[in-house]
């Protein structure tokens, strides 16, 4: 079982950027698919980046161009840079990950807020 810690999150003004990071420990990420996952104000949970056990990653129709999900094996660490911040950007940001698929996903960190203004 992977435990995850999230951090990177903070308020910004529309237009800014942010870098978040999840930080794993007693596993290796490159045995797993990770996703960064978010819930804003009132909605549901929407899958934003996934990046597989292969290094493939996806992104959400609403932030491709915009963010970039990476991981650094050696620091078992994964990234999410997020560019061009909308206020509809705003939520939690969770990682999550599944061992070599990210469906389902069985560890779950305990989030950041992002906070967007307009």
């Amino acid at each position: 079982q992977v435990q995850l810690v999230e951090s990177g999150g903070g308020s910004v003004q529309a237009g800014g950027s942010l870098r978040l990071s999840c930080a794993a420990s007693g596993a290796t990420y490159s045995n797993y698919c990770i996703a960064w996952v978010r819930q804003g104000p009132g909605k549901e949970r929407e899958g934003v980046a996934f990046i597989d056990s292969d290094g493939s990653t996806s992104y959400v129709d609403s932030v491709k161009g915009r963010f970039t999900i990476s991981k650094d094996n050696a620091k078992n660490t994964l990234y999410l840079q997020m560019n061009s911040l909308k206020p509809e950007d705003t939520a939690m940001y969770y990682c999550a990950a599944g061992l070599l698929t990210c469906d389902p996903v069985d560890a779950w960190g305990q989030g950041t807020l992002v906070t967007v203004s307009s």
